[in-house]
């Protein structure tokens, strides 16, 4: 075996030999600075030395392999040609590729035509009630509330409120690091995005995602800023999206310093103070120019939420926030290691007396200083407003509220409570929005819809009788089942035949389910509508006789001062006077006739039926030696507890229940709000003379239609007295036969017929004895 592990030598195919390329023209030699000299060209290499023949192996194949053939040579490149577009375009037309462009072209007019729909459908739904924009210079005053002097029903000064703005100020007019706070607590890439930061975003979107619930925010500066010039606070789609609209309005229109200059002059940091300048006069008893960086930092902290991080409550929170604050401006390198830790050591101190604290009044200014707004206008000078408060009963109402939830309440698991109070006419003596305003400022009389439960059942018992039910009807009380639903009564049971007043008085469930299907729904939905409970669907289900849909207090008790008015409805208000602060007069309200919804014989027997609730039913808690009528309410699952009542000089109703929805702990009508009730009416009828409602009407009289079968009956019933007279005549008192009227006529008592021929008599039959009266046991009621 040879040792040569040599390989023959590769031998070229002569065929596959290329055409030597023409020698391309010498380019002109380059001058100036950036010719540079040619390369020499480089040596050929020389062939490789031939490889000797492969020995024979084992295990290898000793035929040589075929030769591959030749790959096709492609023609030269012309110089400068490059890539060839007229190949990529004849290759994307192909036969081979229509249908793929097909498909995209068809996918892109179905994805544009569903963009443009969709559009067109937010436009229309969301959005062709945005606000418009105003001028530039219009955008500091817009939308800024007067100052207020209220005063209570007997002209005694009870508050000042209104917005204290302070001075308008620009950025120059500030310290760098007072804005810069401002940015730390809000947005600190303000300056780097547009009106909507979509980074923002997308970190608050996937932060809350995690938590499970809305823990961040991604609003900007601009959108905060159009949310409160220009629309509510409400967390709805149609708000969000008209907020980003406004926000981008505002971007066109303002450059970003001028955005966080109406910022900072606009904001809202509680204590009616807006803007800045405002906060730092009211907290700080200086001007915003000479805030030091801590005062500036806690400040900032209080637009996020500046009740529950209120300076004058709850300063420890509020103190958290500006060392957050701080921190960030450390990080973003606005401040040095030195001014953060000064700033820490320095805590802010509040200036004397330089707050207001508005106590119980705060739910009621509030909703006046709403309301004379809607009267004076939002522009309008500082006004004095003269409201329908009375400050006695005011305190009264706050103070029991609290103590009922104080006591009864923390074992009952209730924590807020809600009260109002109004004469006949309409005028709002007291309202008290919760147990403490400073901690929550959400009105629970005005704002918060509830389930009112079995409150709502004078609504259908009003339905019913307007449609000829009476009080003395019955019903009976007994199981319905209405598909899967199978309403039942308070602490089950069932009474069976009762009466229709007896019903409302003891809140029976299923008669008021039956009169709601005898009425029809509709009825139901009109009523209620024209009582002044707005919120009730004109068509609701069956379930809104048992108070299944939510209402206001304020809704409810309006709706039962139509019955306490005899049948005239007259709308609420607060407002009794409004002038300037010059005196020029501006409004005053003017007594007028209520409008008559019902009528005055139906609105009588409803309110005879609501007395029985206090004197004998569900409300006897709430009776205080006078003549009143209400009723008691409580919702699915104990989650909300009710009392409404009326005398001839007072309405007032009473909720009882918690924010969060939370069930109580069987906190029923009858229990604390009626107590609340009885407590503030014992109160408010304090020096006035008892007296009933001098408008009742006598109850109608059942009527019966006669049947026409009566004049026959009664002809008999006169010719068995007329025969029985007779025979007893003849009998005397020993009872015996009785003898045929008349002989041989068929069925005569004591002719028996003859057997085999009906109607003849049979002489062989002895005499029928007499059949004697039936007796009813005594007590008994006479079946008909």
């Amino acid at each position: 075996m040879s040792d040569d592990w040599s390989l023959p030598p590769y031998r070229f195919n002569p065929e596959s030999d290329q055409a030597p390329e023409p020698e391309a023209a010498p380019e002109a030699p380059r001058t100036g600075k950036s010719a540079k000299p040619e390369k020499a060209p480089k040596a050929p290499r020389e062939p490789r030395p031939p490889r000797a023949a492969a020995p024979k192996v084992f295990g290898r194949a000793t035929k040589p392999r075929p030769a591959k053939p030749p790959r096709p040579t492609r023609p030269p490149r012309e110089p400068g040609e490059g890539f060839r577009w007229r190949s990529l375009y004849e290759w994307t037309l192909s036969p081979k590729l229509r249908w793929v462009w097909l498909t995209l072209l068809v996918l892109f007019l179905i994805g544009a035509a569903t963009a443009a729909a969709g559009s067109v459908y937010i436009w229309r739904k969301y959005l062709t009630d945005v606000p418009p924009l105003p001028a530039r210079e219009e955008l500091f005053a817009i939308n800024r509330a007067p100052g207020i002097r209220f005063q209570d029903m007997d002209g005694r000064q009870i508050a000042v409120r209104g917005p204290r703005y302070g001075e308008r100020i620009t950025l120059d007019q500030l310290p760098e690091y007072v804005p810069q706070a401002f940015l730390a607590a809000e947005d600190k890439r303000f300056y780097k995005h547009g009106a909507l930061d979509f980074q923002g975003i997308a970190r608050a979107a996937w932060v809350n995602w995690r938590a499970g619930r809305i823990v961040q925010g991604g609003s900007t500066i601009t959108q905060q800023i159009a949310k409160g010039l220009f629309l509510t606070p409400d967390q709805t789609l149609r708000r969000k999206l008209q907020e980003a609209v406004m926000a981008t309005r505002l971007q066109k229109i303002l450059t970003k310093d001028e955005v966080l200059e109406l910022y900072l002059n606009r904001i809202f940091f509680g204590a009616n103070t807006y803007g800045i300048d405002g906060a730092s006069r009211a907290y700080f008893g200086k001007p915003a120019a000479q805030m030091t960086l801590a005062e500036s930092a806690l400040l900032a902290s209080l637009p996020k939420a500046p009740s529950r991080l209120a300076l004058t409550r709850n300063m420890g929170e509020a103190l958290k926030r500006q060392r957050l604050i701080l921190g960030n401006m450390l990080e973003e390198r606005w401040i040095t290691r030195e001014q953060y830790e000064a700033a820490l050591e320095n805590t802010p101190v509040l200036a004397p007396g330089a707050v207001q604290d508005e106590g119980d009044l705060g739910y009621i200014l509030d909703y006046a200083t709403t309301e004379a707004v809607k009267v004076a206008g939002e522009n309008s000078p500082d006004l004095i407003v003269r409201l329908t408060i009375d400050s006695r009963l005011q305190a009264a109402g706050s103070k029991f509220v609290r103590e009922a939830l104080r006591t009864d309440g923390a074992k009952a698991g209730a924590k807020q409570a809600a009260l109002l109070a109004m004469t006949p006419d309409g005028a709002i003596r007291a309202m008290v929005g919760g147990t403490d305003f400073d901690e929550t400022p959400f009105n629970r009389a005005t704002q918060a819809r509830r389930q009112p439960g079995s409150t709502f059942k004078p609504f259908v018992y009003a339905a019913a009788v307007e449609r000829g039910v009476l009080p003395t009807d019955t019903r009976v009380d007994g199981p319905v089942k209405l598909g899967d639903w199978e309403p039942g009564n308070y602490g089950g049971g069932y009474a069976g035949t009762v009466t229709i007043a007896d019903a409302l008085a003891k809140s029976i469930n299923t008669v008021a389910v039956k009169l709601g299907q005898e009425i029809g729904v509709d009825g139901i939905g009109e009523l209620s509508r024209r009582f002044g409970l707005t919120s009730i669907p004109a068509r609701p289900d069956l379930a809104v006789t048992l108070g299944a849909k939510e209402v206001t207090l304020l809704e409810l008790v309006g709706g039962f001062q139509v019955f306490q008015l005899g049948g005239q409805r007259r709308p609420a208000y607060i407002i009794e006077s409004i002038t300037t602060v010059g005196g020029e007069p501006l409004f005053t309200h003017s007594e007028t006739a209520g409008s008559p919804v019902y009528d005055i014989a139906n609105a009588s027997m409803m309110v005879k039926m609501m007395k029985g609730v206090l004197e004998r039913g569900t409300g006897t808690r709430a009776a205080f030696g006078r003549p009143a009528a209400g009723k008691t309410g409580t919702s699915q699952n104990w989650r909300d507890a009710w009392f409404v009542g009326f005398t001839p000089d007072y309405i007032a109703g009473v909720w009882v229940g918690n924010d969060d929805d939370k069930p109580m702990n069987k906190v029923a009508g009858g229990g604390i709000p009626s107590t609340i009730w009885r407590r503030f009416m014992l109160e408010a009828h304090v020096g006035k003379p008892a007296r009933d409602f001098d408008w009742l009407l006598p109850d109608p009289v059942p009527e019966t239609e006669e049947d026409p079968r009566n004049p026959f009956y009664g002809e008999l019933a006169s010719d068995f007295a007329r025969a029985a007279d007779s025979l007893e005549g003849q009998a005397g008192d020993v009872p015996g036969p009785l003898e045929p009227l008349a002989p041989g006529i068929p069925g005569t008592p004591g002719v028996p017929g003859v057997p085999g021929e009906p109607g003849r008599p049979d002489p062989t039959a002895p005499p029928a004895p007499r059949r004697p009266a039936p007796q009813i046991p005594a007590g008994e009621v006479i079946p008909y």
